[in-house]
């Protein structure tokens, strides 16, 4: 079946385009070519152990190419295989002997998958898989979020906003400084995300080497596994049971959920300023925004990014409940479940583009803005009181909550307040100088330190624009 209109997953269907990189290394045929090319690179570091004889320069060009040339008949075939075996790591040693047989290579088909268990083969390929999915889509998907983010602060730094504590109003803040918080956030995740070093196994059935061990104990084993688990750039687990412990990659996928939930909290922050206004949403000609009233404009990138996230993270949150135990040295309940983290991953890169596009889509109303600064003027009431401390007022804080706790001022209102209050004219000074707009602490500094931090030299170019 190839319309994706049949398809069962909307990632696969609907959503295809959108996270179509990540079918290079969590389809199904992806994972069958990755666990191939462990094998045959397995059968070839074999070779200059000693142990299977060494293999010629075309040799070893031959094994090389059923790796690269890997296709979707040769993925038929194995699983025409497997549905012999029930077993998808020999249906993939079967495939290779059937590869190599009436060839020069004809005679290594023992060295096979020598002293393995399916789990040394399918950890190496599916850490292979989470590594370089890891580096070409994820990290890059998500440092162009952090970028558009860093030039959407950076470009409203200035534009001054009442803050809300509990909802209600607070004192005032900066557009620019609020998305600077979430920038400085994902920042933290992305940097550990990007550190992160994915651990693999090849130790055999129990994780004690015992087959390879029994049948070649002349070779150093744990060297061996040591430098071919990190041939694929992956940390080699050398205490292990039949299964690599889980424990490093689900570090990874709760480091995606924490950047995942922070984005939940960050897209439901962008949804209530639009719905209050204070962000205006752009009117796309074609565009419909419900099928009944003509005069809506939906938030539905950032809707769609919060459902997204959540899909993803119940899935990572399954990941650490479920793949940090199995029965003794292991059970198959891990099997089914590993073989989901493309759909987390999917809903997580589909989210973060939803939101990437809203951020093109949003801009400051701030004519809006402007005037619930100036209607509510009792705002500035924290840094009346605290200017009226600093002049050695012990009762400044009571005088402010008589004036302002419960009641909107205007700014008439709060100038005869401070013409009538009892201070030095200096002191007077400072208290009038206040305003709604100007009150903004160090809004600007801040914004502008968390931006050269995450983004460095490419705000830059965002200040000359």
């Amino acid at each position: 079946m190839t319309n994706s209109l049949h398809f069962l997953s909307p990632l696969d269907g609907r959503y295809a385009d959108a996270t179509a990189p990540l079918r290079d290394h969590f389809s199904e045929f992806a994972f069958l070519r990755d666990r191939l090319r462990v094998e045959l690179d397995f059968l070839a570091a074999l070779s200059k152990t000693g142990l299977a004889r060494p293999l010629s320069d075309s040799e070893s060009a031959q094994i090389e190419s059923i790796s690269t040339n890997f296709s979707d008949a040769n993925a038929e075939s194995i699983l025409a295989f497997e549905r012999q075996t029930r077993h998808d790591v020999k249906a993939i040693e079967y495939f290779i002997q059937s590869k190599l047989k009436s060839t020069s290579l004809q005679d290594v088909i023992p060295w096979i998958h020598f002293g393995l268990t399916s789990e040394d083969t399918n950890s190496l390929g599916q850490a292979l898989a989470l590594k370089e999915s890891h580096d070409k889509i994820i990290l890059p998907a998500l440092y162009s979020l952090l970028s558009a983010l860093c030039s959407f602060s950076l470009r409203h730094k200035s534009i001054p906003m009442l803050a809300r504590t509990h909802g209600q109003f607070a004192v005032p803040t900066t557009l620019g400084k609020e998305f600077a918080v979430y920038i400085a956030r994902l920042k933290k995740t992305h940097d550990e995300i990007a550190a992160h070093k994915f651990e693999a196994k090849l130790t055999g059935a129990v994780g004690n080497f015992n087959a390879l061990q029994v049948a070649a104990p002349n070779v150093d084993w744990i060297s061996f596994s040591q430098e071919f688990v990190a041939s694929f750039g992956l940390e080699p687990n050398l205490l292990t049971t039949q299964i690599l412990p889980y424990d490093n990659w689900i570090r990874y996928f709760d480091l995606i959920r924490l950047t995942n939930s922070i984005l939940i909290d960050f897209s439901q922050d962008i949804w209530r300023y639009i719905s209050d206004g204070v962000l205006k949403q752009a009117v796309v000609a074609g565009e419909v925004g419900s099928s009944t009233m003509p005069q809506k404009v939906n938030p539905i990138d950032f809707e769609n990014a919060e459902g997204n996230l959540g899909v993803a993270n119940s899935l990572f949150a399954h990941y650490a409940q479920k793949l940090t135990v199995s029965r003794l040295q292991r059970d198959l309940s891990d099997s089914t479940v590993r073989r989901t983290f493309g759909t987390a991953l999917g809903h997580s890169l589909l989210a973060w583009i939803n939101f990437q596009r809203g951020l093109t889509r949003i801009a400051p109303d701030e004519e809006k803005l402007k005037g619930e600064l100036n209607a509510h003027w009792e705002v500035v009431a924290e840094g009346a009181q605290t200017i009226l401390r600093a002049a050695g007022k012990s009762d400044a804080y009571e005088s402010l909550k008589e004036q302002t706790r419960g009641r909107v001022l205007t700014e008439a209102d709060y100038k005869t307040w401070c013409d009538a209050i009892d201070v030095d004219d200096k002191t007077r000074e400072k208290l009038k100088a206040l305003s709604p707009e100007s009150y903004l602490g160090l809004a600007v500094e801040i914004t502008d330190s968390v931006i050269a931090s995450t983004c460095g030299a490419s705000t830059q170019s965002a200040r000359s624009r």
